[in-house]
């Protein structure tokens, strides 16, 4: 891509192929184009690239409360309090750069203690992700290349011209011969990505949002006046959210402080609601998470998603009652141990066990779907069958003992086989592949659930190896 500073027409973006052909961001576009022949460009579309970027922002605040646009090519995402609902910090990285890559774009996320920190490991470290142990960005950061502290180009010709290559070594000079020579930048930069000045920036909102505000003439600080205000904020969204028949699935509170910083609570519901006392119980119950630092002189509530509510018809019957409501309950455990740690399972039609099954949402809609009704399955089915040793009369007799993780056990009682053909479809080694499955009890009472690989007489159908496959309660 390429595009003007100044009167200097300059290479701006390369893809990888432009890359391997010797082209990097920051040379006269005329020498590209006599390095490359015949090479494609396109100029650059400042205004289309910073709407993209605001798009790119509020899709991302499915992830955090606090996100904001860092030009030209970055995001801010705040994600304190945030990434356990997302399964952790490594989880929610490669969930955000696969749903990038599922879109065309190729990211590299980092998360790190500070803004700054973060912006240099994810550009100099993240290979696709990076991750900064906790209190240790600042020597992390003293180990990169002085271009991660985002100086401007001459600021940074000027310090490799004095011999200055690391982050380390910018830090250990005299600060005030810097300063002088290349002003205080250097200095606010530094500072900012050891974490020792703050660098507060304004949250990206979309003007559809649903949302409802509160200052404050002087500070608050005090639980007790927060959750109050809670209480309000939302009852005058439920408002709002009622005149559009909408419901909430996710609410963002933030916190304004005096000292310019947001701190934020985010909390997401099973199914669309705007019942006054469950939205402000969700809330205020992660309260003492939030630091009011010298006082909240702003509070701000958003749905950041809503969805069109519909309400239940409530049929009396004399002989059975009311189906029972557990949404509450799975909107107080999923916004305290995450959303993707609570689900159910739920059936699939395929008579392979490990394919059988699937992970839905606790309140997902129950399809109609059931399990084979021939033959019980175990309710612990493990992860990958296990091998086990076996002495067994081929081909449909049951083994007279087994071994498992170093256990020796003898088989009482047993019942099958159940035998379970491939699915030809899926691949063509499945086209004659064979399992007999076999109920079986120990001395101890305990039952299991194993199976042959193979029908104990052809050994096209399989090994002839012995797995155990699941375990009964």
């Amino acid at each position: 891509m390429l595009g003007r500073q100044g009167n200097r027409r300059l290479v701006l973006a390369v893809d990888a192929a432009a890359r391997a052909a010797g082209l990097r961001v920051g040379i006269p576009a005329s020498k590209a184009q006599v390095l490359v022949p015949n090479l494609q460009s396109f100029d650059l579309d400042a205004s289309g690239d910073a709407a993209g970027l605001d798009r790119m922002a509020l899709w991302s605040l499915r992830y955090a409360p606090i996100v904001a646009a860092d030009p030209p090519d970055g995001l801010i995402i705040d994600t304190t309090g945030a990434d356990h609902l997302h399964g952790g910090e490594n989880a929610m990285l490669q969930g955000l750069v696969s749903r990038m890559a599922a879109s065309g774009i190729e990211a590299r996320v980092a998360v790190a203690d500070t803004w700054g920190a973060a912006h240099a490991c994810a550009r100099f470290l993240a290979r696709p992700t990076f991750v900064a142990p906790l209190g240790q960005a600042p020597s992390i950061v003293r180990n990169l290349s002085i271009g991660a502290l985002r100086l401007a180009p001459e600021i940074v010709e000027g310090l490799h011209t004095l011999g200055f290559e690391r982050v380390g070594e910018v830090e250990a000079a005299p600060r005030a011969s810097l300063t002088l020579r290349f002003g205080p930048e250097l200095g606010r930069r530094l500072d900012q990505a050891m974490g020792r000045r703050g660098e507060p920036f304004e949250p990206i909102r979309s003007p559809d949002l649903i949302e409802v505000r509160r200052p404050f003439g002087e500070p608050i600080g005090a639980a007790e006046t927060i959750a109050r205000y809670t209480g309000k904020l939302v009852a005058a969204l439920c408002e709002a959210l009622e005149a559009k028949g909408l419901g909430a699935r996710r609410l963002d509170l933030l916190f304004h402080r005096v000292d310019n910083r947001i701190e934020a609570i985010r909390a997401g519901t099973a199914v669309p609601v705007r019942d006054v006392k469950r939205l402000t119980r969700l809330l205020t119950d992660r309260i003492e998470t939030i630091d009011p630092g010298f006082g909240i002189e702003v509070m701000t509530l958003a749905a950041t998603l809503a969805e069109p509510f519909g309400s239940k018809q409530i049929i009396s019957s004399q002989v059975e009652g009311p189906e029972p409501d557990i949404t509450d309950l799975i909107d107080t455990l999923a916004n305290r141990i995450g959303e993707q740690r609570l689900y159910r399972f739920a059936p699939v039609e395929s008579d392979v066990p490990e394919r059988s099954v699937r992970r839905v949402a606790p309140s997902a809609p129950d399809d109609g779907t059931s399990w084979p009704g021939e033959w019980p399955r175990p309710p612990r089915l493990l992860g990958h069958p296990e091998p086990i040793e076996t002495m067994a009369l081929l081909p449909d007799h049951p083994p007279v003992w087994f071994s498992w993780r170093g256990i020796r056990r003898r088989v009482m009682r047993a019942d099958g086989p159940e035998r379970v053909f491939g699915e030809w479809w899926q691949r063509d080694a499945e086209l004659i592949a064979v399992r007999d499955y076999f109920q079986v009890e120990d001395e101890s009472g305990d039952r299991f659930w194993i199976y042959r690989a193979g029908d104990g007489e052809d050994p096209e159908t399989g090994s002839h190896k012995w797995f155990l496959h699941g375990v009964f309660a």
